[in-house]
């Protein structure tokens, strides 16, 4: 892991009783660091496509008696399909999943869809590629083109 989750949610100033949606939620570092700050009152929803990483997150999440992540199977490729009611969320977290994704447009959207008016979005993502590592230089989202897509 290159960064740091619980700095990185400490910066992005979350607080108790804030709703938090971890699109890709993947091993769940930030889910985790995430619903730490904003319990007691808060919910963090963990979305994701592959359930054996939800299945680990939940039983991880259950070992550190953190009752405020909700794990679902989703298709953030897809409008509605992270399952969340439109204007539920108060912050956004996306981390390491733009490079991923084939249809990077209807992920914000989507991400959209789910903020609060107001909201706020953490986007995390590979900067450049490392000789083997991370990933193919065509895949990479560079910070100029997040923020576009996020407009």
């Amino acid at each position: 892991m290159f960064s740091d989750p619980e700095y990185n949610i400490e910066q992005f100033g979350l607080s108790d009783g804030m709703v938090v949606a971890d699109m890709g939620a993947g091993s769940g570092f930030y889910t985790l660091a995430a619903a730490r700050a904003v319990a007691p009152r808060g919910k963090v929803f963990a979305i994701d496509l592959q359930r054996d990483m939800l299945e680990r997150l939940k039983k991880e999440a259950n070992r550190l008696h953190l009752r405020n992540i909700d794990v679902l199977s989703g298709d953030l490729e897809k409008l509605g399909g992270s399952k969340i009611r439109e204007s539920s969320c108060d912050a956004i977290i996306a981390s390491n999943i733009l490079f991923m994704l084939d249809d990077k447009k209807t992920f914000m959207l989507e991400a959209k869809r789910m903020h609060k008016t107001g909201g706020k979005m953490l986007v995390i993502d590979w900067s450049a590629s490392y000789s083997g590592m991370g990933p193919h230089a065509g895949h990479v989202v560079y910070k100029d083109d997040a923020q576009k897509l996020a407009l």
